[in-house]
């Protein structure tokens, strides 16, 4: 079993449809590890064992049939816990959601569905997708399978520590401002943010709807193009949805990039950037280079207004879009209240953790009257600046390439007690979404502690292919290895020392 969860996604598929192997087989596999893992890493918030199990037969007859011909049929996945399946628990990782059955499912899952996947359950995330740490899940703190005292990163963390662990091939997580290419720079392993509007939003739990875009998680490149490919499609039910004809992604997977011009934003290399993480990003900057790719630094500019116009724009649609979970048609509702507005105030304060609760008050407050023009009309036109800023680099570069995180992972605990610290370390993933560009996070190192650091390549909006060219080209120069949780299951890290207890206290919760 252990050799099946070697391969990745798109080897899987094959194998399977070679008969060297079974659906069932590869089902197996994950669950097995799952059994072995997850009661220390925590990646999932509904395990669907026995579903996986039909489903798997199910997808065995089609592909003997011919039916499912495609590089991801019959492969196990998880989803991330605010996309929404039919009669599975979709909580958001929220007591406000733990009851919550949804009548419907996402079209990503189905368009993931009709590629022959197999759903193994739905993963742990922050609360609402709030945070960057998946430390303010309701459902307990995911920990990340290359040190147990380290966090996977979120919001997404519970996708990305699920694939980096193998307790699946591929995962789908959403990103609002770096929440799958963070994660995947802590846990080592490769996410995409598509171009905003790819990607049906139809289904997805609602956090800041200009902003919000689901993508792939998995092993390397090749996974994540495949992926793409299967739940890229126009869908009438999302207004935001783009009717693309350029989807097929995999066709970019060449290991050519002479003449492709590389940008380098120097204010991504400045103050706040750890050593090791500059030294991994510019040496893979170096091996594009060698590979006949042009690369030079430029002033991106706008940069440090990121992060204030990002948040004031993704907290007040937050505190839009959380405004229907009152307690009266789904969801939680408060046990003990005297009258209709009492039972709105108890349901969501009971039902709500309190970094949603920050990012609500922040969020009202900016659309509160006399607050409006002075915070939220001027991060929309900052917004717009920064696109701009996007358009002028663009005209000169195919790619820009930088950090995904100023950090490696940091210690379970350490983040929740500083806000303000967190949200500052979104600082080189924000301005993609305020922009709608599309990118993407993969290995190029690890820190002096063994934990990964995540190179992060970004496009212009529709040129996913070129950043997946980019990025296939430089995976070619370098060789990655599992996560120790892997590799070696939990009883490998404990045996080098790397897991202490964390008490719910040191986290927060």
């Amino acid at each position: 079993m252990k050799e099946i969860r070697t391969f990745t996604a798109v080897q899987l598929a094959e194998k399977i449809k070679q008969k060297e192997i079974s659906v069932a087989e590869g089902v197996q596999a994950s669950l097995e590890q799952i059994r072995s893992v997850e009661t220390e890493i925590n990646s999932y918030v509904t395990l669907d064992e026995e579903g996986a199990l039909k489903q798997a037969g199910e997808v065995q007859k089609k592909i003997d049939s011919g039916e499912l011909t495609g590089p991801l049929a019959g492969v196990p996945a998880a989803i991330k816990d605010n996309i929404c399946m039919e009669g599975m628990l979709t909580t958001c990782s929220s007591k406000i959601l733990g009851n919550f059955l949804p009548p419907y499912t996402a079209e990503a899952v189905l368009n993931l569905k009709k590629a022959g996947a197999v759903i193994l359950g739905k993963t742990n995330m922050d609360e609402f997708a709030m945070g960057s740490t998946t430390e303010t899940s309701a459902f307990g703190i995911t920990r990340n399978p290359w040190n147990l005292n380290h966090v996977p990163g979120g919001s997404s963390g519970g996708s990305c520590g699920a694939v980096a662990a193998g307790e699946c091939f591929y995962a789908l997580g959403s990103d609002t401002g770096g929440s799958i290419r963070q994660p995947s720079s802590f846990c080592g392993v490769t996410g995409l943010k598509p171009t905003y509007g790819t990607v049906s939003r139809y289904g997805l739990v609602a956090y800041g709807s200009s902003l919000d875009q689901i993508g792939p998680v998995a092993k390397d490149v090749t996974d994540c193009a495949a992926i793409l490919e299967a739940i890229a499609s126009y869908d009438s039910k999302d207004s935001t949805s783009l009717n693309r004809e350029d989807t097929e992604f995999t066709s970019a997977l060449k290991d050519e990039i002479k003449g492709m011009k590389i940008g380098i934003p120097r204010d991504y290399l400045g103050e706040g950037l750890e050593q090791d993480v500059k030294t991994s990003v510019l040496a893979a900057a170096k091996a594009l280079e060698e590979k006949g790719a042009l690369v030079e630094e430029f002033d991106l500019s706008l940069v440090e207004y990121a992060i204030p116009a990002y948040y004031v724009i993704a907290c007040a649609e937050a505190s839009s879009n959380l405004a229907r979970f009152d307690g009266v048609k789904y969801g939680y509702r408060s046990k003990e209240f005297e009258g209709l507005h009492q039972m709105y105030k108890k349901s969501r304060s009971e039902g709500f953790g309190p970094e949603v609760k920050r990012r609500i008050m922040l969020g009202s407050f900016v659309l509160s009257s006399g607050y409006y023009d002075a915070y939220y009309l001027k991060a929309l036109r900052t917004k717009a600046l920064i696109k701009q800023a996007f358009d002028r680099a663009f005209e000169t570069y195919d790619v820009i390439l930088g950090p995904a995180a100023p950090t490696t992972a940091p210690e379970i605990g350490k983040s929740l007690r500083d806000p303000l610290k967190m949200y500052l370390g979104d600082i080189y993933t924000v301005s993609v979404n305020l922009a709608g560009l599309p990118a993407m996070t993969l290995p190029c190192g690890l820190d002096a502690k063994g934990l990964p650091i995540g190179l992060q390549l970004i496009g212009d909006c529709f040129q996913e292919k070129k950043i997946l060219q980019a990025a296939y080209a430089y995976e070619q120069t370098r060789e990655w290895k599992s996560s120790p949780a892997a590799e070696q299951g939990i009883k490998g890290l404990k045996e080098k020392n790397m897991f202490q207890s964390v008490s719910e206290q040191e986290v927060g919760a």
